[in-house]
């Protein structure tokens, strides 16, 4: 195929109106459309075969490691001419400082990643955090999840990123899942994929591109990827049906990225152990070519145990091109899979037309995010600019949408101000706040685990399991000295039970006596805040169970309760 014609073909299929998948400004217009098209094809010419190979690798900068690190990163910047950039932990400020000076020094203006699910607090711990993906699947009124990340878009662009690597489109089926969990919006496929949809628009309408991951499905495995290769093993029909089934609903919504994971699913791929994120099979003949994805596609991270553990850096990139991905993320051999790709090419394993598509696709997507014209980020009061009240707002007001109330048998809600209650905090995790709050407005006392023996008999008691809310990864389940306490209070009193954690807390958890069964998801200021307002009737109660917890609590459970007021 002649070069002309190549390129003719190239923007039919990318500006063509059957194709919207990949990602570009709406409302663009026709003349807008002609000068990308100019930059690309001007800006690849330009561009040496060296330069052409460094677009498709982005490294990962840290700001909490050695100025030896930051060295060599500026190293791999400036000689290897890197498509981007993944920012990590954890100096908002210092990383800004570093990413101008890198755009700098780069003939091609750097895409910026970041894994910001929750914000740029997943990152950066000055900064504000939102909730998590399993929260956000509580919340009925999607709205509110595209004002999210909207937000999270503008404290992205504040910091010079141009990607968020977000949402996780895992539908989480398995309750012991090491790595999603929390990360999924839950475990039904329409409300994962319509709560996707929001997070990217929100995203993607404010100039950050979104990632939908991790293709071809991560929702049920019980090995951490970062650790060593998860298997799926379940048949075509399950997969095209559940772990499939978002990602094919969004193809056609124009969200800017696809993220392979590292799994080895038999039923795509017949070559045993083979990882999805270097599978021909997977990524060519089912993502490109039947599933017809036009966006980028990109590997998890390269560094991950899944496949760091059994290929070598540069060869593992290598193969990673090859099999149809257009960037190898967190790459740790960036010339040695430039020399391996060239290697290929000279060989006639991969053809330089593919490069050609892949660098093109690059360029395109850094040219609707406006890198054309990069501005460098002032990084002066980037702590407050990441973590004020406009975010506290956003997000107290996700945790409260959120709040999922699974029965009220003896209508002990909204509490009522002239009657005394106790408190009984239970598990790991700090209480304090919620105590605080909940008190205001009604007469809570606080009661030890140590003390419950001093409550009146036939009282109303709150109980509060508080778990670790540090990561979306600490364990969920409930401690047995605190399920016997729960049976006590319950044999004994009226008892109002508020889940300060993930909703499978209560997969082993006997709630049959319990009156009054609140899910609260997290265990933050934001989150205590919240509950207690709504426990005190001044704001509704309105979300609905993301996941099935056990055959008792299904997906979608959950009674709305009005405020008491005005």
């Amino acid at each position: 195929m002649n070069k002309l014609l190549f390129n003719t073909l190239f923007f039919v299929i990318i500006f063509g109106s059957n194709v919207a998948a990949q990602y570009q400004p709406k409302n663009i217009s026709k003349a807008d459309l002609k000068k990308a098209e100019e930059w690309v094809s001007k800006t690849y010419d330009n561009l040496s075969q060296d330069e052409k190979l460094g677009q498709l690798f982005i490294v990962a900068l840290y700001t909490n490691k050695d100025e030896n690190h930051i060295s060599q990163i500026r190293n791999i910047v400036v000689n290897d001419k890197i498509g981007g950039l993944i920012l990590m932990q954890d100096d908002a400020a210092r990383e800004i400082s570093l990413v101008n000076e890198f755009q700098q020094k780069s003939k091609i203006p750097l895409m910026i990643g970041m894994d910001a699910e929750w914000g740029v607090y997943q990152r950066i711990a000055k900064a504000h955090k939102f909730p998590w993906a399993m929260t956000l699947g509580a919340i009925q009124d999607k709205e509110l999840i595209y004002e999210m990340s909207s937000k999270i878009a503008e404290d992205c662009k504040r910091m010079g990123i141009n990607w968020d690597f977000a949402p996780v489109v895992d539908v989480n089926t398995n309750p012991n899942n090491p790595i999603i969990g929390n990360r999924s919006f839950g475990s039904d496929v329409s409300n994962v994929t319509k709560s996707a949809l929001s997070y990217a628009n929100g995203l993607q309408d404010h100039q950050i591109l979104a990632a939908i991951k991790h293709f071809p499905g991560h929702g049920d495995t019980n090995t951490d990827s970062h650790l060593d290769l998860p298997v799926v093993s379940h048949h075509l029909d399950r997969l095209n049906s559940v772990e499939l089934a978002p990602f094919k609903s969004l193809m056609n919504k124009g969200i800017g990225g696809v993220m392979v994971a590292h799994l080895y699913v038999p039923s795509l791929e017949s070559e045993k152990g083979i990882p999805a994120s270097i599978s021909k099979n997977i990524i060519t003949g089912l993502l490109k070519e039947k599933l017809n994805y036009q966006g980028l596609i990109i590997t998890d991270a390269l560094n991950m145990g899944a496949v760091a553990n059994k290929y070598k850096p540069g060869e593992l990139d290598a193969l990673a091109f090859k099999a149809g991905n257009d960037i190898m993320l967190f790459s740790q051999g960036v010339s040695e899979g430039k020399r391996l790709i060239q290697k290929a090419i000279d060989n006639g394993e991969i053809s330089q037309l593919r490069v050609e598509e892949s660098v093109k696709k690059i360029l395109l997507t850094k040219y609707f995010l406006g890198l054309h014209q990069y501005t460098p980020r002032n990084p002066e009061n980037i702590d407050y600019d990441l973590n004020n009240d406009s975010h506290k707002k956003i997000v107290q007001n996700l945790y409260s949408n959120a709040l999922t109330l699974l029965k009220d048998e003896k209508k002990l809600l909204p509490l009522k101000s002239e009657k005394t209650y106790y408190y009984v905090p239970l598990e790991e995790a700090p209480y304090q706040n919620f105590a605080e709050r909940v008190n205001i407005n009604s007469n809570v006392i606080l009661k030890k685990a140590s003390e419950i023996s001093s409550i009146p008999v036939n009282s109303t008691v709150i109980i509060g399991f508080h778990k670790d809310n540090s990561t979306a990864y600490k364990p969920y389940k409930i401690s047995a000295e605190s399920k016997k306490i729960l049976a006590e209070l319950a044999k004994k009193h009226q008892v109002i039970l508020n889940v300060f954690g993930s909703p499978y807390a209560l997969k082993d958890v006997d709630i049959s006596k319990v009156s009054t069964v609140l899910v609260a998801y997290e265990n933050n200021e934001d989150s205590m805040n919240t509950t207690a307002e709504a426990l005190n009737g001044k704001t509704k109660i309105s979300g609905r169970l993301p996941v099935l917890v056990n055959d008792e609590l299904k997906a979608g459970m959950g009674t709305d309760l009005k405020s008491c007021s005005k």
